[in-house]
């Protein structure tokens, strides 16, 4: 009878620790781009780096070790 009188209120402490990280979640904006991350993993990281990368004369294209 003694756990059960302290589970109670452990549990409802629990309880609201979690109530109040999913509204601080919900608040700063967590959940705001749900299809994000499903359209990001189509594409490469490296073409899109690429894309953004400076053209010129100080820009190597080729991987290291190559000449």
């Amino acid at each position: 009878m003694t756990n059960l009188l302290m589970l109670i209120p452990v549990a409802l402490i629990l309880g609201g620790i979690g109530l109040v990280a999913f509204l601080w979640a919900l608040k700063s904006g967590q959940f705001d781009d749900l299809d994000g991350a499903a359209h990001r993993i189509l594409f490469e990281d490296d073409d899109m780096d690429a894309q953004h990368l400076p053209k010129g004369p100080g820009r190597q294209d080729q991987p290291k070790g190559q000449a």
